[in-house]
C-alpha cells in the first residue's frame, strides 16, 4: 500500500471542531477530495485565520493526522447541509506558526504563505 500525505486548508476553528470529532472535512463537504484521499494518508491542515473568512492572520499548521480505513461518509448537520467527511487519527500536537518553519520545510520554500 502506497501513501501520501496531504495539505488541507480550513480556519483553526474549523480543524478544532475536526480533531474533537476524529474527522477531517474539505472544500465544504465536498466528496470528490475526501475520494482522492487513501487509507493511511497523511494530512496536515493549514489555517490561515481562526475563524472562516477572518482576518486576524493566523497563519499555522493546526493539526496532524492519519486517514483511517474507510470511504467518505455524509452526516447532516441540519438545514440541507450534508457534508461528506474521513476518519483520522489525529496526532497530540498544537497549532504552530508557519513563520518557525519556512526555511526547513521543501514545500514551503517560496512560497506565498501571506
Amino acid at each position: 500500500m502506497s501513501t501520501a500525505n496531504w495539505l488541507a486548508v480550513a480556519s483553526a476553528e474549523h480543524v478544532r471542531r475536526g480533531r474533537a470529532g476524529g474527522f477531517m472535512q474539505v472544500c465544504h463537504g465536498k466528496a470528490g477530495p475526501l475520494r482522492r484521499i487513501g487509507a493511511g494518508d497523511g494530512v496536515v491542515y493549514y489555517s490561515p485565520s481562526t475563524v472562516m473568512g477572518g482576518k486576524d492572520g493566523l497563519k499555522a499548521f493546526a493539526a496532524i493526522g492519519r486517514v483511517r480505513e474507510g470511504d467518505p461518509y455524509q452526516l447532516d448537520m441540519g438545514d440541507g447541509f450534508r457534508p461528506f467527511r474521513r476518519d483520522v487519527d489525529w496526532v497530540a500536537s498544537h497549532e504552530t506558526p508557519i513563520a518557525m518553519l519556512l526555511g526547513q520545510l521543501d514545500f514551503t520554500a517560496g512560497g506565498n504563505w501571506g
